[in-house]
């Protein structure tokens, strides 16, 4: 029994004065008889606590502009796009055209009451991760690939690559299967229209690294070539990549509210929309509203830490002649196989490489064996002695 309704009943049951109970019970008098005139108004269901919320609020929002913040949210959640109140604060600048625009707490609140946010306490607080970013645009580049499905059920693969600075989506390429050669050309590519970066973060993917392999893949010797210090995250650690994988999120969400893309172009012109959005009209949080192409123009360039060498990519591979007096050499990730004849089966030898200039020594005595300027536009290389 509360307080309220005790004093009550004492003075009407018992008829115990009311300045005895206020004295006795360190109360004014006066709420004594507001009490008892609520009783006798309304009966002991008056007597509950009332809410002290004013009737009205002359800095409360609108209703117009509840509408317009609740159908914001809508729209940008049919469209695939981030709504939370950041986002919608962003656009509700714009749409108002002057007018004064409602707090991001303000919009967070009308949300909540419309029933269009919903908790979600399993989640990790954002306070307890631990946030790494470049200095200066074009410091460190992530690239990345993942998968999407057509609309007929064929599997393909995308690679986006993000500066980590300033979140600006860089690069977004639809491929049947991402292959070595397609992760350089779309590099160079970006750096055309970007700058060269002075480093780049993958995961440990083999088209990225042939380092869990003892080897080199054609991105890594391009990298080399060019200056450009490459880095790759630990095995089964994607935190690291962070800013590309939640790139990924943000795009399969997009694409997935879009009319299933049939063929590869159809993806890229959405990939290209999407890209369009989200570098030059999305507001990023982490970039305190500001859109990544604004983050990414306000500040100078990083560089790589040395100038490219030259052109000619130099390596040395050793290997065996196998039984029909051939080997195998890779070169822009085509398979190539290189006559050298039957009578040196089973020889070992090294592969002196400069570009497509080949050299195929003896492993033991040095020996030249053959020597060669790779064709690339042939399988195999016609045996020739030298």
């Amino acid at each position: 029994m509360g307080m309220a309704r005790f004093l009550v009943e004492a003075h009407v049951l018992e008829g115990r004065p009311v300045s005895e109970l206020a004295a006795a019970h360190g109360v004014h008098r006066s709420w004594i008889y507001k009490l008892l005139a609520r009783y006798r108004e309304g009966g002991y269901e008056a007597l509950e606590p009332r809410s002290r919320r004013p009737k009205s609020c002359k800095h409360a929002a609108s209703d117009e502009i509840v509408r317009v913040i609740v159908g914001l949210r809508e729209r940008l959640g049919r469209e695939g796009h981030d709504a939370g109140a950041h986002t919608i604060a962003h656009h509700l600048a714009r749409e108002l055209e002057g007018d004064v625009v409602p707090s991001v707490s303000t919009i967070w609140r009308i949300l909540k009451r419309e029933g269009l946010i919903v908790s979600q306490p399993q989640k990790r607080p954002a306070s307890s991760l631990i946030r790494f970013q470049a200095d200066l645009p074009n410091e460190m580049w992530q690239a990345d690939i993942t998968h999407w499905r057509l609309a007929e059920g064929t599997d393909v693969e995308i690679l986006n690559t993000i500066d980590d600075h300033s979140r600006l989506f860089l690069a977004s390429q639809a491929f049947k299967t991402v292959k070595a050669a397609d992760v350089v050309e779309v590099f160079h590519k970006t750096a055309e229209l970007h700058g060269l970066p002075a480093s780049l973060l993958t995961d440990n993917g083999a088209v990225f690294t042939g380092f869990y392999r003892k080897g080199k893949v054609l991105l890594e010797a391009e990298l080399e070539r060019l200056g450009i210090e490459y880095k790759n995250s630990r095995p089964y650690h994607p935190q690291t990549c962070g800013k590309v994988e939640r790139l990924h999120q943000t795009l399969k969400r997009y694409l997935a509210r879009q009319p299933a893309a049939r063929t590869l172009p159809e993806l890229q012109i959405q990939l290209d929309t999407f890209a369009h959005y989200y570098n030059a009209i999305r507001p990023h949080r982490a970039l305190n509203g500001c859109t990544p192409l604004q983050a990414y123009s306000t500040r100078i360039k990083a560089r790589p830490a040395r100038d490219a060498a030259p052109n000619t990519h130099f390596r040395i591979r050793e290997d065996k002649v196998d039984t029909n007096g051939t080997v195998t050499l890779r070169y822009m990730s085509k398979l190539h196989h290189i006559g050298i004849g039957r009578a040196h089966k089973n020889r070992p030898i090294k592969l002196l490489i400069a570009d497509r200039d080949i050299r195929i020594i003896d492993s033991n005595t040095g020996q030249l064996i053959r020597e060669l300027t790779l064709n690339p536009n042939r399988d195999y290389q016609p045996l020739k002695h030298t």
